[in-house]
């Protein structure tokens, strides 16, 4: 039976779909998280060629980044697929730890007869 995969939460599936919409790389998006953009909004922040004076969204945010932080792009850069995938395997693995450390805690406080 094949694994189901599982949808990523609505704030990363926001950031899938403003990366589709705009055509932004992985670094831009993630140089825009970083910056705390809103992915709703980078719309209106976009050129659409209709004011010349604009610079194009992902120059923007490349810009933004570099006069912020000093340097032009993230040390280590993940897709936004990826980092769901390393934040569920996290997760699992703290769960299965803490359902050790409870199965552990019982097995000790168990009178012995």
């Amino acid at each position: 039976m094949a694994k189901k995969t599982k949808r990523p939460n609505p704030k990363m599936q926001a950031w899938i779909e403003a990366r589709k919409r705009h055509h932004l790389s992985y670094a831009q998006v993630h140089m825009a998280r970083e910056l705390g953009m809103n992915p709703a909004k980078l719309g209106k922040i976009d050129n659409h060629k209709q004011k010349p004076w604009k610079l194009p969204l992902p120059r923007f945010i490349e810009e933004l980044y570099f006069k912020r932080f000093g340097k032009t792009s993230p040390e280590a850069v993940l897709s936004i697929e990826e980092r769901c995938r390393l934040e569920a395997a996290k997760k699992e693995e703290r769960r299965t730890a803490r359902s050790r450390a409870v199965d552990g805690k019982t097995m000790r406080e168990a009178p012995l007869r």
